[in-house]
């Protein structure tokens, strides 16, 4: 930690500009993120009262390039970090009690002695700190109370994973606070898992906390989720003449947790079929070849259909770091597309079944079709059902890109991004 006046004054003086350009992945002028920080350190003393010293961590959102959905069966992913993230200022309080308050949310606040599973709270934030506690607890960590105050600007309900970006932020925080900083970014990533699955009641792979929590552009091979193997992969998009455009849609991932759970259920329905849990361990040729038994046996052909894309999309994620390694951008941008028909075709995640009027992503998607005709790629960005597509779009056409995708969804929504080299990060 460092004394907080100390730290408002090197924000001001630009003491931390070079730091900041190389977390957030920029040139020039610094002066948005720097002042962000300020706000931060100033809203924590509102709450909180004024602290001699000051903790500052970050964790970025994410965008997922590609496997749409491969991860939860155990397979492989092309994503990254990006520079939208969630920051907060923190320190120990002397108590018992952890407060953590976000943004125009209500504080959320947990006795270290009740760090038991509370099913009233699933779905609530409180449940992913309280599961990151635990897990730090019981690796043997003398976790004390502290106070910290996040804010964000990974949009939520955007495919960015905002949930992944708090999970890791308060995985960081933890474990610079009281573990000395011991705990790998991949661990932070499994502890984030580990909370959304058991506390926060949701089912979920380990792809988004991966890549806010490790940041670039990582490939994941997740055949073994306790020890993924995870690949940094140069990407420069600059240097092809492309820029990343992440566009929202307008639809809202609320009440669509039904359906993300039927992916991995539909998933594990097949590889069931062949004695497996997870699809990985099928072996794809035995599931094409079987396919007409396997449909006689499950009565689920939706199922079906999400097995051909996850054998197909994990194939398309290597291959996409492939092309990649190459600097063969062409090749990689064929990809995308085939990733994006994929999940559109087979996953079925564009739209949800119970609402089958509200086709706000497919829109989307077919603008981006009309709009670079034939230029870049697009795919459906994330979960699905809801939310927003990723776009690949040159340079040289993105002034007009923007305009024209915005006068169908509203001015804002189409956001442009850029990789950020770091994931979960301790501002010094």
């Amino acid at each position: 930690m460092r004394a907080l006046d100390e730290t408002l004054a090197a924000l001001k003086s630009g003491e931390y500009d070079e730091k900041l350009r190389y977390m957030y992945a920029c040139d020039g002028d610094v002066s948005f993120y720097s002042s962000r920080w300020a706000e931060v350190i100033g809203e924590f003393v509102k709450t909180y009262g004024n602290a001699p010293d000051i903790a500052l961590f970050s964790a970025p959102g994410r965008t997922e390039i590609g496997g749409n959905h491969t991860d939860h069966q155990h397979g492989c992913v092309l994503a990254g970090a990006v520079n939208l993230d969630v920051i907060a200022a923190a320190r120990p309080n002397g108590t018992n009690t952890v407060r953590v308050q976000s943004r125009n949310y209500k504080m959320d606040v947990i006795d270290l002695d009740d760090l038991e599973i509370h099913e009233e709270q699933f779905d609530k934030a409180i449940a992913l700190i309280r599961g990151t506690l635990k897990y730090f607890v019981d690796k043997g960590y003398d976790v004390k109370g502290f106070d910290a105050y996040t804010i964000s600007n990974v949009l939520k309900g955007s495919g960015m994973s905002s949930s992944a970006a708090f999970e890791v932020l308060i995985g960081t925080i933890v474990n610079g606070l009281f573990a000395n900083n011991e705990i790998s970014p991949v661990e932070i990533a499994q502890i984030g898992q580990y909370a959304e699955n058991v506390y926060f009641n949701k089912p979920c792979g380990l792809m988004d906390q991966m890549a806010s929590s490790v940041g670039s552009v990582v490939a994941i091979d997740f055949a073994d989720t306790k020890n993924p193997a995870v690949e940094k992969v140069d990407f420069d998009l600059a240097r092809h003449g492309y820029a990343l455009c992440i566009i929202d849609s307008g639809a809202d991932h609320a009440d669509l947790t039904d359906e993300y759970a039927a992916v991995p259920a539909d998933m594990k329905e097949v590889a069931a079929y062949f004695g497996k849990e997870y699809l990985r361990e099928v072996d794809p040729a035995d599931f094409f070849a079987n396919i007409k038994a396997i449909r006689d046996k499950i009565h689920n052909d939706r199922a079906v259909l999400r097995a051909f894309h996850f054998f197909r999309d994990n194939e398309t994620a290597q291959k996409e770091v492939a092309a990649i390694k190459a600097d063969d951008f062409d090749k990689f941008l064929t990809l995308v597309k085939r990733s994006g028909q994929s999940s559109f075709m087979y996953l079925q995640n564009v739209f949800a079944p119970s609402s089958p009027k509200a086709q706000a992503v497919a829109v989307v998607i077919a603008m981006c079709d009309e709009l670079l005709g034939g230029r870049g790629a697009y795919r459906v960005h994330g979960g699905g059902f809801a939310g927003t597509v990723q776009a690949f779009v040159p340079v040289d056409m993105l002034d007009e890109f923007k305009t024209k995708i915005e006068a169908v969804t509203g001015a804002g929504m189409c956001h442009v991004l850029s990789i950020r080299p770091v994931g979960g990060y301790e501002l010094k």
